[in-house]
């Protein structure tokens, strides 16, 4: 998994770190929600990614060496307006996988930090409502010293990674729809031996990981202080190559998935500021990665870093 939300990285946790937490319903690369200018907005999301079944290539099946893999993601976030079309996106998240079966050694610690920044240029009334269009780019780094040749259970690839989005949001009253879509792009990882065979043998110690596209289509009832929406997301690697019989998982492998979810927000009108999410997701089709289920919750608050009384606290 640059989320977040695979079988090589726990299989989804490592997306869901990658894509920048986006099954969270807070501000995201994904969604089309952006804070005012000299806003900041700060929290925290937790989410629980669990399968005891996965995608063998096109094979599903299941492994008593494993029995079901747990990955669980704390992710401390942070979004800030530059100006009220532009905003710079912050995460680094905490990862811990283990399974319930078999000798895998459990995983954890700090894996990449992302930052993203969202730019709004075309922002119009069109027909009964708003149109907007949005363009994100991202960049991940990795931070702990993970080792990203231990799957099911490492935490992350350790590539450095370049996103790039656009996403289309109309809005009509309270009701919306958004697409979007990616190009990730990867760097090679340095891995601890001096040779390994994917379809053939290669006598060095770097990988070439595969770059990807993601397409993520939402839509839902949007206000001031209710969010909630259904997400439809497809994750493709542009490459790799299908886990052998019986074989561990290898950073370079083909991931493909796709995922159902539900995204809800509340914003408190009591303590201004606060706002809680919670979701779920489910993957119903892959190719070489685990059918997960992913639950994810996380608490935002909004502040002002320069009081101005004719400034609006709303999120646009």
């Amino acid at each position: 998994m640059d989320t977040t939300l695979l079988l090589r990285n726990s299989f989804l946790a490592v997306l869901l770190c990658v894509l920048c937490g986006e099954l969270a319903s807070a501000q995201t690369d994904a969604d089309a929600i952006m804070i005012p200018k000299n806003y900041f907005c700060g929290g925290t999301m937790y989410s629980n990614s669990s399968w005891n079944s996965y995608w063998e290539g096109t094979f599903k099946r299941t492994n008593g060496n494993i029995g079901t893999l747990n990955s669980n993601m704390v992710t401390l976030m942070g979004n800030y307006g530059i100006s009220n079309r532009l905003n710079l996106l912050l995460s680094l998240p905490y990862v811990t996988n283990n399974t319930t079966a078999g000798t895998l050694h459990s995983q954890q610690g700090i894996q990449d930090a992302t930052v993203s920044l969202k730019w709004v240029p075309v922002s119009m009334r069109t027909g009964y409502g708003t149109f907007r269009l949005f363009a994100i780019a991202m960049g991940s780094i990795p931070i702990g010293n993970y080792q990203a040749d231990f799957l099911p259970v490492a935490i992350g690839l350790h590539s450095r990674s370049l996103m790039f989005r656009a996403l289309a949001d109309y809005q009509s009253g309270h009701l919306f729809f958004s697409g979007s879509g990616e190009y990730m792009r990867r760097d090679n990882i340095t891995i601890d031996r001096t040779a390994y065979y994917t379809t053939e043998m290669h006598y060095t110690n770097q990988v070439a990981i595969p770059d990807g596209t993601n397409f993520n289509v939402r839509g839902g009832y949007r206000s001031s202080k209710w969010i909630a929406e259904a997400v439809l997301d497809n994750t493709t690697t542009l490459g790799g190559f299908d886990m052998r019989k019986n074989d561990m998982p290898f950073p370079s492998n083909k991931m493909n998935m796709t995922m159902v979810g539900v995204n809800l927000k509340y914003s408190f009108s009591s303590i201004n500021g606060l706002e809680l999410t919670a979701g779920s997701d489910y993957v119903v089709a892959g190719r070489n990665v685990g059918q997960s289920t992913i639950l994810h919750g996380g608490a935002y608050y909004l502040f002002n870093l320069k009081k101005n009384k004719n400034q609006k606290h709303n999120k646009i």
